[in-house]
């Protein structure tokens, strides 16, 4: 009875090591080694990079983090600006980029009321309009609170104060927002947006 308990013990053991040895090779190495492979790809080894943007040789951001602008004179503001961050300090602050998070408030909390119409008014005040006509996108902040882009209608808000402070034509800025605008992925998904870090740096090489 010992001996059949005993091999009926290694007979298991040796199953279990093996499966053990098979899921190792199958978990730690090919499947990791396979995700690598498939993002080496043509059209995905940029984003399984992180999206890094170069300038002249160099890394000035991701195309996939929004990180505000932050303009030395703001009153002579030259820059597109981001969604506005539940991270951030005050109703339109940049963003912390090693924060991702969003408020967790409902629409119905009035800490989530106070902050809208805050960075409203805010926004409406930089921008020279009634806050009416401040886009929804402008004045809540999205779910990782680092969203790269916003919408066309929040663009075209900021194109007169960019314009003015860079002495660049409205026309031309236009241009610019055009250029930099993605449309619906396979035309029907999604919205059309602009990514601001690719816009401000076209907007930068022509200042």
């Amino acid at each position: 009875m010992t001996s059949q308990v005993i091999r009926t013990f290694l007979t298991q053991s040796a199953a279990g090591l093996r499966v053990l040895l098979v899921l190792t090779v199958l978990t730690g190495l090919v499947y990791p080694l396979a995700v690598w492979g498939v993002s080496r790809l043509p059209g995905l080894d940029t984003k399984a990079e992180g999206s890094v943007v170069q300038r002249n040789g160099h890394p000035v951001g991701s195309a996939q983090i929004g990180v505000d602008p932050v303009a030395k004179d703001p009153a002579n503001d030259p820059w597109f600006h981001n969604r506005p961050a539940a991270s951030a300090e005050g109703p339109l602050g940049p963003a912390d980029p090693s924060v991702s998070g969003g408020s967790n408030a409902g629409a119905s909390s009035p800490e989530q009321i106070a902050a809208v119409r805050a960075r409203k008014a805010a926004i409406a005040k930089r921008e020279g309009v009634v806050p009416a006509r401040v886009p929804a996108d402008a004045v809540t902040a999205s779910g990782s609170g680092l969203d790269p882009d916003i919408s066309p209608a929040y663009a075209e808000l900021q194109v007169p104060r960019v314009a003015r402070a860079t002495g660049l034509s409205p026309h031309r800025v236009r241009e610019l927002v055009a250029e930099h605008t993605t449309g619906r992925a396979l035309g029907v998904l999604g919205e059309p947006a602009v990514n601001v870090l690719e816009l401000n740096l076209a907007m930068r090489s022509i200042m």
